[in-house]
């Protein structure tokens, strides 16, 4: 039988567009006592006697005007509450934003089920409940009914903005715009880290300190490492959590459940930002420009997206920050959103601009250095000039050895002759390599001349290390890059070459920073280039000991002299005014819409185009992604571009959706003879899409 008048509205775990709403079901009386809100239910589907999985969300009366008999829940899977109230409003107005699901928000903000690990959470929290209504409490059990405990012995100050401005901004709930201070210093247990990652540390534990929950979200590993260690000597252990992709099921899994047992300090990537959070105080995100933020699953929203919604909905604090203000958060400031807070004294590395100048001595000329930067980094290596000596950071664009090879006599890219993919060399006189197939192109001859030799166009991370060698000899050379991942350096002398964004942090601080091949990162075709560049060149200045030099080699021009002399709010904002001018984001809202041409047209259709300010396209696009081959045997791609201004986004999400709703609902017959026949996706929406321009 059924709880009398008592009703489960449940969000059902499926990808599907058309059941993207909540579903009522009977609750039978052996389940009423587990059927509680955010709990993980399986309920059928009146289709083929199907079970599907979901979550409670909540439970409430019947609808007045239906009188039929409802289905009942089929089983509550456990207990455990994971769906929170706030993560669940959260996820549906994203996916309402987004023209997305709810569902695939919430395969982010939970993760899934480890049984073993429920199963200890659940006893324990029991244990803790049992001990407080006797007045007796066990150590280290969690307790939403516990006192928040006492502040470590070790606790850091945010330093350098002024008396507890920061901490009393954060207080007040406030959305701040924070310039970070481009150093490295030391911990009290001699680790070296960001000043960002102190500051950061201590406004989230000056929040938990008063009973709410932080939440730090960072780009990658290597920035989470340096935020575990501040927080390691800012708050107490069992304070913080940890959640990212790179822990096994089970971690994540128990640190998720440990946010669900009072205010903690949640520190993480992208997806850290749907975290439950009891009583929410602060969100953080650091380096909100890097790509790493952008969501690559359905429905793509930015972590800096998210965190803005998360505080709109909760009116917690907010902080983004950054070696760099990103042009999204300029915008925001300027429009009054975000208030700027920056350091009460301005600091800027010391950069020095070169051009490619010849090098005195040969073997430097090999590796590319002028003769600045060949001079510092001599000066660095040998403690000449006053300085004292050290490691010298070479950053370089590209891994690898040869990532690029062209032919030796008309200089066309090689290509594989079994499958066009283009050819690199992996190491010094090994034979080149298709990047696509694998196949070492050992007969190899240009298909455009017939020659039988080529030769190295770009010079990654791999020969630069071998070049530098030669260039000075009896210095160590240490390479730091995807294959070869350096954490951390010592203070002795040494050539630390690492491609940008894997610069291993060296013991206070590079005596010597080069900055190499600037040019090539900026001939990169995309709207966000000299945002990157400026980025990942700071990031590296921000590595150097007090005092010591940055060496920008082969870059001029406005974003040259941005960098050296610290403009870089002012870049942000003359970024901003260009693309305003232009009509590109952020000064405006952009969605793509790709598929089969009638598809798109049908969705461009069904579109108000007063909300819009104009479509781009359609045009050809070719598949990308594991579905190529399939969409390939499929119809032509093709994709247009809807750009509109942010007080339409709702409206125009709602009609995208409705589109795709009708997309999917549209029923599709098998070819004759094929069982199990499944069409290639043919319609594909993302708003606010980083790839477009």
């Amino acid at each position: 039988m059924a709880a009398a008048g008592r009703v489960a509205r449940v969000v059902l775990d499926s990808p599907l567009p058309q059941l993207d709403h909540l579903f009522d079901y009977s609750i039978p009386e052996e389940l009423a006592a587990d059927a509680q809100p955010g709990v993980r239910v399986r309920v059928p589907l009146r289709s083929a006697g199907r079970v599907a999985d979901g979550y409670l969300v909540e439970v409430g009366e019947p609808d007045d005007g239906y009188d039929g008999t409802l289905s009942p829940l089929e089983a509550v899977v456990s207990p455990a509450q994971v769906l929170t109230p706030g993560v669940w409003r959260l996820a549906r107005r994203l996916a309402d934003r987004s023209a997305g699901t709810a569902s695939d928000i919430l395969r982010l903000a939970v993760p899934g089920r480890m049984v073993r690990v429920e199963k200890a959470w659940l006893a324990a929290r029991a244990a803790a409940a049992d001990a407080d209504s006797s007045g007796v409490l066990p150590p280290d059990t969690p307790s939403q009914g516990r006192k928040t405990p006492e502040p470590s012995a070790a606790v850091v100050a945010v330093r350098g903005y002024g008396e507890r401005v920061l901490e009393d901004a954060v207080a007040r709930d406030e959305r701040i715009a924070l310039r970070a201070i481009p150093r490295l210093v030391p911990l009290p247990d001699g680790t070296w880290v960001g000043e960002w990652a102190v500051t950061l540390a201590a406004l989230a534990a000056d929040c938990w300190r008063g009973g709410r929950t932080a939440i730090v979200a960072v780009p990658d590993h290597r920035d989470l490492e340096q935020l575990a260690a501040a927080l390691a000597v800012t708050a107490p252990a069992h304070a913080v959590v940890r959640a990212d992709a790179g822990q096994a099921n089970p971690d994540r899994y128990r640190g998720f459940l440990e946010a669900l047992s009072g205010p903690r300090i949640v520190i993480g990537n992208r997806s850290v930002v749907y975290a439950p959070a009891e009583r929410l105080g602060l969100i953080a995100v650091w380096e909100d420009s890097d790509p790493l933020h952008a969501e690559p699953l359905s429905p793509y929203v930015h972590t800096r997206d998210a965190a803005l919604v998360r505080q709109e909905l909760e009116g917690c604090a907010l902080v983004l920050s950054g070696n760099i203000r990103s042009v999204e958060a300029q915008r925001l400031v300027e429009l009054g959103w975000l208030r700027d807070i920056a350091p009460e004294r301005i600091q800027t590395p010391k950069v020095v601009l070169t051009a490619n100048q010849q090098a005195p001595e040969p073997m430097a000329r090999a590796a590319r250095i002028p003769s600045t930067a060949w001079r510092a980094a001599r000066e660095a290596l040998n403690g000449e000039s006053g300085r004292p000596r050290g490691p010298v950071l070479v950053q370089v664009g590209r891994p690898g050895y040869a990532p690029v090879i062209a032919c030796a006599n008309c200089g066309q890219a090689a290509r594989c002759m079994n499958c066009k993919g283009a050819l690199h060399q992996t190491r010094a006189g090994s034979p080149p390599s298709c990047t696509v197939c694998g196949r070492l192109a050992t007969d190899w001859q240009c298909e455009h001349c017939e020659h039988r030799r080529f030769r190295l166009v770009t010079v990654g991370s791999g020969r630069t290390a071998e070049e530098l060698g030669r260039a000075f000899p009896g210095t160590r050379v240490i390479l730091a890059d995807g294959d070869h991942p350096v954490q951390r350096v010592g203070s002795a002398p040494a050539l630390v070459v690492a491609t940008r964004g894997a610069e291993p942090i060296a013991e206070g601080g590079y005596q010597a920073v080069l900055l190499l091949d600037g040019e090539r990162m900026l001939a990169r075709e995309s709207l966000h280039v000299a945002e990157d560049c400026l980025r990942w060149w700071q990031s590296a200045a921000g590595l150097a000991a007090p005092g010591a030099p940055t060496v920008l080699v082969g870059v001029g021009g406005p974003l040259a002299r941005d960098f050296a002399t610290g403009r870089l709010v002012e870049f942000a904002h003359e970024e901003l005014v260009d693309r305003r001018e232009l009509r590109f984001p952020p000064a405006v809202r952009l969605a793509s819409v790709t598929g089969s041409e009638a598809t798109v047209t049908e969705v461009l259709d069904a579109v108000d185009r007063s909300l819009l300010i104009d479509v781009l396209g359609p045009a050809p696009v070719e598949a990308e992604g594991p579905s190529a081959r399939a969409a390939r045997s499929g119809p032509d791609l093709v994709r247009a571009v809807l750009r509109f201004e942010y007080a339409h986004g709702a409206d125009v999400a709602a009609s995208v959706r409705a589109a795709v709703v009708k997309n999917a609902t549209r029923r599709r017959r098998a070819p004759a003879g094929r069982p199990g026949y499944r069409p290639a996706p043919t319609l594909r929406v993302r708003f606010d899409d980083p790839e477009i321009l």
